[in-house]
């Protein structure tokens, strides 16, 4: 019988950045966990109007090249949506918008 899935955990605190059609300076999510045990998944809410081309990155210069578009990396988050994603401990986030601007919260912490 598979395990259950856990409920997610906040393991930190939530950022949060205004993507753009330029992508803003980037906001690192820094785990609370242990460092022998670091949180590696994030909540990522986009609450704006907007799909986000989230750009994610191990610096502030790595996720705003990722954001620039899906062939750069970036991963694409609807407007609305909530998603549990994995990166690795202490990544930068930011993102593009084709237009408009949405606010995205993100959180570090594990679980689904």
């Amino acid at each position: 019988m598979p395990a259950a899935a856990l409920p997610f955990s906040p393991l930190g605190l939530t950022v949060s950045f205004t993507a753009a059609t330029t992508a803003p300076a980037s906001a690192q999510a820094v785990s609370s966990a242990p460092t022998t045990r670091p949180a590696y998944q994030y909540r990522v809410v986009n609450s704006g109007t907007e799909t986000v081309l989230l750009g994610v990155g191990a610096t502030d210069a790595a996720a705003q090249a990722a954001s620039v578009s899906i062939a750069a990396g970036a991963v694409p988050i609807l407007s609305g949506a909530v998603e549990i994603l994995g990166f690795p401990a202490g990544s930068y986030f930011t993102g593009n918008t084709a237009s408009g601007t949405s606010v995205v919260y993100v959180t570090p912490g594990e679980g689904l």
